[in-house]
C-alpha cells in the first residue's frame, strides 16, 4: 500500500506520496500562510487526481501539524525521530544534521548515539530570520542570497533574534554599507547563532547533512556553513522532504481512505479556544464617530500651495523610512513626503529635492534641519543647516497641535519613544530598549507572513468580533500565540486585531511600565506612522480609557517638528545643496578596514561629488584623519593615586 507524509512545518507544509520501495511518486512543498486545513485539503485533493489507489497509509509530522493529527486521529511522528528515519535510511553514514526551518533550528549528532539540540525560546537563525532581514533590506530571500556571493567584507551582527540583527543593520544600511556585504554578514550571523546557540561547544565534523528551506533554497548559506566549519556539507536531493519521508516510513502509520479524508480537512477545525479580548468596534456607526473626531484633531494645521516669503525644511531619516516636510515660518505646509528608505536614505532625499527644486525653482530656502537614525550622513550629504535631537522635533511638533500637551507617544518602525513634559520642557522620556515586539515593524512582519499588505491587514481587525488576547510578549513568542490561536480557530480579523491590542500593551506595559492611565497624562498626543493604523490607535484609547489627540500628519511629525525647530536658528540662507549641485550629486560606498590601530574598525566609507567624504564605523579620531589622542593609563592612575593616599 502506498504511503503519504505530511509535515506541517511552521511556516510551510511539506508532502510525499511513495510506493511500496520507499519511492517517491508524487511531492510537493508549499507556505501554507497559517492556513494549514486548506492547504492539506489542496494536496489531498492533489493526490487523488494523481494518483487512483483510494486508500493509502497516512501519517502527519512537523511542529504545526500535532492538533490536526491529533483532532483527524491521523498518527503523529514527533519531526527528530522521522528526520533520523529518513537520515538513517537514505544516508546512513552521515554524523551530523544541521536542519533550519521556518522557525525551527536543530542539530543531531548521530555519531556515538542520539543527541538532538533544538532551538527553544529563540527564532534566531531560522528562515523567518532571514525573511525579516531580507524585509529590512527591502529584498527577496533570492535576492539576498545572490548578493551574498558577491560580497567583499563581512560585518559582526547579532542573530539572536531579528531584534538585535535589526540594531546592527540598520545602522549599516544608514551609513550605506553595500547590500552585498550585509546580505553576507546575515548568512554568517545564522551559522554563529546555529553553532554557538545549539552546538554549545560540541564539535561538529565528520559527514554533515544540510536539510530544510534555508539551506536547500540558499546556497550563499550553505557557504557561509561550509566556511565556519572548515568542512563540505551535503544538501542532498529531496532535501526539503526528510522529514515528510521519515513520516511516510514509520510503521505507525494508519490506512486512510484519501478522498474522504481531504473532504473532512476541507470542512475542519481546531476543537479548542483562544482567550478573546472585546472587539475594537461594535458598529460601522461606532467607527464613524471615532473618524469623525480625530479629523478634528488636525483643524489648527494650515496648508499653502505655493512658497511665502521664507521658507524651511525638515528631513526625519528614520530606520525604515524617510519624511520631509517643507513649511513657511507660521508652519503651514507646502510639500511633504513619506517614503520608504529602501536600505538607503541618500537616493530618497535626493529625489525629494530635486522634485522641490522642478516644482518651485525660486524657492528661498532660509534653513535646513535633519533628525532620525541617518542624521549624519543626510546632513554631510546634502549641506543640511542642523541637525535636531528627535526627541526636540517631536515635541516641537506635538506642542503645534497642542498647546498643553504632557505625554507624547511616538510607535515608529522598530523603536517606541515616550516623553513626560512638564512646565513646557521634557522631564522623562522612555526608549524600547531591546525589544521591537510593539513598533511598526513588528505587525509588518506579520502582514507579510499572511499575505497581507500593511495597510489591508491593519483593516482587516478594525471590526474582528473576538480579538486574540496576545498579551504583551516578544516577537518570537508571538508567533507561537499566533500559530497557536489559528489552530485553535481564530481567524485573520481576529489576529489583526489581536496584534494591535498587544502593540498598544506592550508600549503601555513593558516600555513605559505604567501602573494606570493617570502615569501618562491627561493631554496625549500620538505620533508615528503606526498611529495612522486606526485599529492602534483605537486599542490605545481602549486600554487608557481616555481620547487622545492624533494628528493628520503622524507619520512625519519629526520631520516637521525639525523643520520647526530649526527656523528658530534664523539664518539668512541655507547651505542646502543647490539646484546645480543636485545636478552633478554622486554617491558610493565603499567598505574599508582600519589599520591604523589594533582596533581594526570595519569602516564604511561615503564618497559624494568634489571629493567629500563621510566615515562612519570608526572608534577612534585617527581614520577622520585627525591626531592620534593618546587615552590616560586608568590602571597606572588608580595605582599612583592609591600609593599617594596611603602616604
Amino acid at each position: 500500500m502506498k504511503r503519504i507524509g505530511l509535515d506541517v512545518g511552521s511556516t510551510t507544509i511539506k508532502c510525499v506520496v511513495t510506493d511500496e520501495s520507499g519511492n517517491i511518486l508524487f511531492s510537493d512543498y508549499k507556505r501554507h500562510l497559517s492556513k494549514i486545513s486548506e492547504m492539506t485539503f489542496e494536496l489531498l485533493n492533489t493526490i487523488c487526481e494523481k494518483i487512483p489507489d483510494s486508500e493509502m497509509i497516512i501519517s502527519v509530522s512537523g511542529s504545526a501539524g500535532m492538533g490536526m493529527a491529533e483532532d483527524l486521529s491521523i498518527p503523529f511522528i514527533q519531526e527528530v525521530y522521522a528526520t533520523k528515519t529518513a537520515v538513517s535510511r537514505l544516508l546512513p553514514d552521515t554524523d551530523t544534521v544541521i536542519e533550519l526551518g521556518g522557525e525551527d533550528a536543530k542539530i543531531l549528532f548521530l555519531s556515538g548515539g542520539l543527541e538532538v539540540r533544538m532551538n527553544g525560546t529563540c527564532a534566531g537563525g531560522t528562515g523567518a530570520f532571514i525573511d525579516q532581514m531580507a524585509s529590512l533590506m527591502n529584498v527577496t530571500p533570492t535576492k539576498l542570497n545572490e548578493l551574498s556571493k558577491q560580497h567583499e567584507k563581512v560585518y559582526t551582527i547579532a542573530s539572536r533574534c531579528g531584534v538585535f540583527a535589526k540594531s546592527d543593520i540598520q545602522p549599516l544600511i544608514n551609513q550605506g554599507a553595500r547590500k552585498e556585504d550585509i546580505a553576507a554578514s546575515i548568512f554568517y550571523a545564522v551559522v554563529n547563532q546555529t553553532i554557538a546557540g545549539l552546538a554549545q561547544g560540541r564539535e561538529i565534523k565528520g559527514n554533515i547533512l544540510y536539510l530544510g528551506g534555508p539551506l536547500t533554497f540558499m546556497s550563499g548559506l550553505r557557504e557561509a556553513f561550509d566556511d565556519v566549519l572548515k568542512c563540505k556539507g551535503l544538501c542532498p536531493e529531496n532535501s526539503l522532504y526528510f522529514v515528510a519521508m521519515g513520516a511516510a516510513m514509520s510503521p505507525s502509520g494508519k490506512p486512510f481512505n484519501v478522498r474522504e479524508l481531504a473532504e473532512t480537512t476541507a470542512v475542519y477545525s481546531s476543537s479548542g479556544g483562544y482567550k478573546s479580548c472585546p472587539p475594537l468596534f461594535s458598529s460601522k456607526e461606532d467607527y464613524d464617530a471615532f473618524k469623525k473626531r480625530h479629523n478634528h484633531d488636525s483643524d489648527n494645521i494650515g496648508y499653502i500651495d505655493k512658497p511665502a516669503g521664507e521658507m524651511y525644511l525638515g528631513i526625519d531619516a528614520g530606520s525604515t523610512t524617510v519624511k520631509a516636510v517643507l513649511c513657511d515660518k507660521n508652519g503651514n505646509i507646502l510639500k511633504s513626503s513619506y517614503s520608504s528608505n529602501n536600505g538607503n536614505s541618500v537616493p530618497i532625499v535626493k529625489a525629494f529635492l530635486e522634485e522641490m527644486y522642478a516644482e518651485y525653482p525660486d524657492i528661498n530656502i532660509v534653513s535646513s534641519a535633519v533628525t532620525g537614525y541617518g542624521e549624519d550622513i543626510i546632513r554631510n550629504a546634502f549641506h543640511i543647516d542642523n541637525g535636531v535631537v528627535e526627541t526636540i522635533a517631536h515635541y516641537t511638533a506635538a506642542e503645534k497641535f497642542r498647546k498643553d500637551v504632557d505625554f507624547i507617544i511616538d510607535i515608529g518602525g522598530q523603536d517606541i519613544k515616550c516623553f513626560k513634559i512638564r512646565n513646557g520642557a521634557i522631564d522623562n522620556i522612555f526608549l524600547n530598549e531591546a525589544c521591537s515586539s510593539g513598533c511598526g515593524s513588528f505587525l509588518q512582519t506579520f502582514a507579510a507572513a499572511l499575505g497581507y499588505s500593511i495597510a489591508d491587514f491593519s483593516k482587516e481587525g478594525l471590526f474582528a468580533d473576538r480579538p486574540v488576547d496576545l498579551g504583551s510578549r516578544c516577537t518570537v513568542f508571538m508567533n507561537s500565540s499566533v500559530k497557536q490561536a489559528q489552530k485553535d480557530g481564530a481567524s485573520v480579523e481576529d489576529i489583526s486585531a489581536g496584534l494591535s491590542i498587544s502593540i498598544v500593551k506592550n508600549a503601555v506595559y513593558k516600555v513605559i511600565r505604567a501602573a494606570s492611565a493617570d502615569d501618562l497624562g491627561k493631554h496625549i498626543v500620538v505620533q508615528g506612522g503606526t498611529f495612522h493604523n486606526d485599529a492602534v490607535l483605537r486599542a490605545f484609547e481602549q486600554e487608557l480609557g481616555r481620547d487622545v489627540t492624533r494628528p493628520t500628519i503622524a507619520g512625519i511629525m519629526g520631520a516637521f517638528g525639525a523643520a520647526l525647530a530649526v527656523r528658530d536658528l534664523h539664518l539668512e540662507r541655507s547651505s542646502l545643496l543647490s539646484p546645480d549641485a543636485l545636478q552633478s550629486f554622486t554617491h558610493s560606498a565603499k567598505p574599508v578596514t582600519c589599520n591604523l590601530c589594533t582596533n581594526h574598525c570595519s569602516l564604511t566609507v561615503n564618497s559624494f561629488d568634489g571629493g567629500r567624504k563621510f566615515i562612519s564605523g570608526n572608534r577612534c579620531s585617527r581614520p577622520l584623519g585627525k591626531e592620534r589622542v593618546e587615552n590616560p593609563d586608568l590602571m597606572h592612575y588608580k595605582y599612583k593615586k592609591l600609593r599617594a593616599l596611603q602616604g
